[in-house]
């Protein structure tokens, strides 16, 4: 392993736009390690911290300068902040990305304080409005006097260097949030086997704005356990490979969040990086082969969202995507990792599964492509629904439900 590590490709570096940052286009994601999502928050096992010290040695040494982690990442900060002391690591051989939801103005000055406790920092050099995933999120965190107008006000403090947003949001959203001019960087989901957030890309180079990838790996297709389709599709290079190499064939996308949290993690990942153009003829040959599939796929839809919106809300092109994945690409192993996030995961992945269609037909004259919409989802749905998941996930739902009544209950 020691010697797999020695050899592998040098780290490369973008500007991360108007932030005037040089970044490794490799970024050290914190939200995976050992037993971190366990609270509270604060309380750091041994274990956790081992698996911390070891992987962000490593990343350091291999060239890595940009750590990322969120409030949300339960004992990420916590463990950063350990670990970067105990190694004794110079602040300015790295760049720190944190992230938060505070929802007003007193709220955001008191938890990028409890973060900055938490890292054992002075000051952050990136820090993203975590989570414009809707109108409603947009509009509270830009409010005038709110929570991005505060975190402003800690830049010219020098609390914080640079502001941008994350988002898992739909498009109209994302390019909303991006013309009020607030923002520095984007984090955002881009990638080969979902491309519609490509306009994003583009207002992002029109405006110099940093762009930040979010898990190209795993919500990019959990493309470390590709389909046997996949898979051939991308020799000589791996799913990952061919991946991180389309992505960053984008001039204008300047770093992926990986979420290296194994020693092994580190030479899938390197191994993206080619040391010359990612827009080379032998990768342009490649891709055109691994386009084939869908482009000649019956019954594709195109992600054109004219069906929208839906009665029922059910996001119908993100479940015809998955459907579009498994015909084209046999990926059913991420189309069921996808699907059954539905109704459990709020703002970060809304909408809900396709069995609750009622075959209104309003989606019907609306499709360019005169897709059978309400037959395609059913079939998708029995293809991806795991029904044992499902009924575990209200049952959690409902135990909380009432745990929450009763605490409010015995505060009386």
């Amino acid at each position: 392993m020691i010697t797999e590590l020695k050899n592998l490709p040098a780290m490369e570096y973008r500007r991360f736009g108007k932030t005037g940052e040089s970044l490794s286009v490799i970024t050290l994601g914190g939200m995976r390690f050992k037993r971190g999502w366990t609270p509270p928050r604060n309380r750091l096992p041994k274990e956790s911290i081992e698996n911390c010290m070891e992987i962000t040695r490593l990343a350091l040494d291999l060239g890595i300068n940009h750590i990322e982690t969120a409030h949300g990442y339960m004992k990420s900060e916590h463990l950063y902040g350990k670990v970067l002391e105990e190694l004794n690591v110079p602040r300015s051989s790295y760049k720190m990305m944190t992230k938060g939801a505070p929802m007003t103005a007193d709220e955001t000055r008191k938890l990028v304080e409890e973060q900055l406790t938490a890292l054992r920092l002075d000051y952050l050099d990136l820090y993203g409005w975590h989570g414009i995933n809707n109108e409603e999120r947009l509009a509270a965190s830009t409010a005038p006097g709110g929570p991005v107008e505060t975190l402003h006000r800690m830049k010219e403090e020098g609390i914080i260097r640079h502001i941008g947003f994350s988002t898992h949001g739909p498009l109209n959203v994302i390019l909303k949030a991006m013309e009020t001019d607030l923002f520095s960087f984007i984090n955002l989901h881009y990638y080969y086997f979902f491309q519609r957030n490509r306009p994003a890309i583009e207002l992002a180079e029109k405006k110099d704005m940093g762009v930040f990838i979010i898990s190209p790996n795993e919500k990019g297709g959990m493309l470390w356990s590709p389909s046997e389709k996949v898979r051939s599709l991308a020799d000589p290079l791996t799913a990952i490979q061919f991946n991180g190499r389309f992505c960053l064939s984008h001039p204008r996308i300047h770093t992926l969040s990986m979420g290296i949290h194994e020693v092994e993690h580190f030479a899938q990942n390197f191994k993206i990086l080619n040391g010359e153009s990612y827009q080379s003829e032998t990768f342009q040959e490649l891709k055109s082969g691994m386009d084939a599939p869908l482009s000649a796929l019956a019954d594709r839809c195109t992600l054109c969202d004219e069906c929208l919106p839906c009665p029922e809300n059910i996001l119908i092109p993100e479940i015809l995507r998955f459907r579009n994945l498994l015909e084209a690409y046999d990926m059913s192993e991420y189309g069921r990792f996808r699907y059954n996030m539905l109704e459990g995961q709020g703002h970060w992945f809304p909408g809900n599964f396709a069995f609750k269609c009622t075959e209104c037909g309003d989606c019907l004259p609306r499709c360019p492509e005169k897709l059978d919409i309400p037959k395609l989802l059913f079939e998708t749905h029995d293809r991806l629904f795991d029904k044992k998941a499902y009924f575990k996930n209200k049952i959690l739902q409902l135990i909380v439900q009432v745990a929450g009544k009763l605490k409010k209950i015995l505060k009386l």
